[in-house]
């Protein structure tokens, strides 16, 4: 039996320059990706809303857990790893962008019993100061949140989940989430608190910000 070498020779090379394309779109595919948040780009970042999602929870007469989102709202972080206790973030959210999958429920919740839209649009959050590390990748602030025209302390657990060059937007984009907890008759917003539906509110916001600067 005869063996064409020329045909093996050619798979061989076939083969070769397959596996060199599988890597080389590997590399290119795949983000310069850091998980240590000291390993991150000092400067300013604006949040990329095509990857921001901000959450909330409550409970419902103690049947269930009742959730919620707001689809519209924007943030800017300053952050420098080697100063991690300066970091800073504001958070602006547009308050008549409530969404519970409930048409007709959200615009009672903008009305004057709730969160009364047209006369505070927004709400806003703020840090204030560092609390502590609570691990390698995850952090504890002390904020401001103004809702319903009232401004209350809120503390802000925050946990990083990588940086790195992003190969959609081609941006260096970090991403975090976060979590507080809050109740709403602090801030005016009261209605049937008395009755079973959750005064504790939990927030939940799960972010991409990019490098501006």
């Amino acid at each position: 039996m005869m063996i064409d070498y020329s045909s093996v020779q050619f798979r061989g090379a076939f083969l070769l320059v397959l596996l060199l394309l599988f890597v080389g779109c590997d590399r290119l595919l795949t983000p310069d990706q850091t998980n240590q948040i000291t390993d991150l780009r000092a400067g300013t970042y604006t949040l990329d809303t095509n990857h921001a999602a901000l959450l909330f929870k409550l409970d419902h007469l103690g049947f269930s857990t009742f959730l919620g989102r707001f689809d519209s709202f924007d943030a800017t972080l300053d952050f420098n790893p080697e100063d991690i206790e300066n970091a800073s973030l504001e958070v602006v959210v547009d308050t008549a962008s409530i969404n519970v999958n409930l048409p007709e429920f959200e615009e009672e919740l903008r009305g004057d019993d709730w969160l009364d839209t047209e006369n505070y649009p927004q709400a806003v959050f703020r840090t204030t100061s560092f609390v502590e590390a609570t691990g390698e990748s995850t952090f504890i602030y002390a904020g401001e949140l103004t809702l319903h025209g009232v401004t209350a302390p809120v503390i802000l657990e925050v946990e990083f989940h990588g940086g790195g060059r992003n190969f959609l937007t081609r941006s260096y984009t970090v991403g975090f989430s976060g979590s507080a907890n809050f109740l709403r008759s602090d801030f005016g917003v009261d209605r049937f608190a008395r009755f079973g539906v959750g005064d504790e509110i939990e927030l939940e916001v799960h972010v991409e910000f990019m490098e501006t600067s």
